[in-house]
């Protein structure tokens, strides 16, 4: 059985399935299935009832591709990769579907804002006064590439005039290209990117916008300091995880005489995500599942409720889109993290530059 087949064909649906089946827990409960709520509904028969399902649905089919992508791995040996993954992905996206819509349709019929005060939230503080960015966090990620950096610079004069750039699942290179800065340094390149990509997306994520619940403001923009923290230290940490993958492919690249497993280079990721999931589901989206701040004074509800602000989100409630909102990133509906506003063309002009800089940029470096 190949070891490589094993991480991408068992390994990765099983992170995604159980990624997924988290996913209700990590959202607010004003928010199930992407849909906003109000508090009175939080629990309604349907948003349990579709909860079930749901997570019925993602257990199922991961037990069936986790055993598909054994047989593949090890009875079939079929070269199909990529393939069990993006089924995995995309069995967990149905299921979100049919519970996003049963439940959308159970508010459109009982009406579930209908007399209540919806109003928005702003603390200024977050602004005058914002937490301390964890830059420490990123002394790993950094350390790991200074690293590489070192042994490439050690190794380059004794590389061979043709270096391996390909490898097969069982580590066997079966591409290779001319000796130069550009082929043999790639990896070091590669960590530098993705780290000032990380840096960058974090630092920004820190500073956007919080989405406060108006009937609890304080108690709200307590839980996104510390869910900002949190959030970043996971992704800090992920850069780190995915630079010791890249360290490993390096390795593989510039020992060709020496077999490297394909798992030892996927596996660093896999940690690193499994870190982000855990760090997610301790944390919630905006703070959700973190306890009460010790000392807090509790906070009585103002009666205010959320905007029902569903027309603007499209895409299965993923893709964000409101000209009216000068908001670079906003908190997803679904999962944790932040996506663009599609509606602010500052917004866009950052996804694109975040599409099409590898792409201009990796061609450049191999040539």
């Amino acid at each position: 059985m190949n070891s490589a087949d094993v991480v991408v064909n068992v390994c990765m649906p099983a992170v995604l399935a159980a990624a997924a089946w988290w996913m209700p827990s990590l959202t607010g409960p004003t928010l199930p299935f992407g849909v906003r709520s109000p508090d009175a509904r939080a629990d309604a028969p349907v948003i349990a009832e579709q909860r079930r399902q749901y997570r019925r649905r993602v257990a199922a089919s991961g037990v069936v591709l986790i055993t598909a992508g054994i047989l593949v791995s090890s009875v079939f040996r079929f070269g199909m990769p990529g393939v069990i993954p993006l089924l995995a992905l995309a069995a967990c996206l149905a299921a979100y579907h049919r519970a996003r819509v049963a439940i959308m349709a159970v508010k459109r019929r009982e009406d579930w804002y209908g007399g209540l005060r919806q109003g928005v939230a702003t603390d200024t503080s977050l602004r005058t006064d914002p937490e301390r960015f964890p830059w420490l966090w990123a002394v790993p990620a950094l350390l790991v590439c200074v690293g590489t950096t070192v042994a490439g610079v050690l190794r380059y004069p004794s590389l061979p005039d043709r270096i391996p750039l390909h490898f097969t699942g069982s580590g066997s290179a079966d591409r290779f290209g001319a000796r130069s800065i550009g082929t043999a340094f790639f990896p070091v390149f590669a960590q530098a990117a993705l780290t000032a990509l990380i840096l960058v997306l974090t630092w920004l994520s820190f500073r956007a916008r919080a989405d406060l619940d108006p009937a609890r403001p304080a108690d709200s923009a307590r839980r996104h300091r510390r869910f900002s923290i949190r959030i970043a230290i996971s992704l800090l940490l992920l850069s780190a995880f995915a630079n010791l993958s890249l360290l490993a492919g390096a390795w593989a690249m510039w020992h060709p005489d020496q077999r490297v497993s394909a798992a030892l280079v996927l596996l660093p990721v896999l940690a690193g995500l499994v870190v982000v999931i855990g760090i997610a589901v301790r944390t919630g989206q905006g703070g959700s599942r973190l306890p009460a701040q010790e000392g807090a004074v509790t906070e009585e509800s103002t009666g205010v409720v959320r905007r029902d602000d569903d027309r603007y989100w499209r895409l299965l409630g993923s893709v964000y889109v409101n000209r009216a909102d000068p908001a670079l990133l906003v908190q997803k509906r679904f999962g944790i993290g932040w996506t663009v506003n599609f509606g602010n063309p500052r917004g866009v002009v950052l996804l694109l530059g975040l599409v099409l800089a590898p792409a201009l940029i990796v061609p450049l470096l191999v040539h």
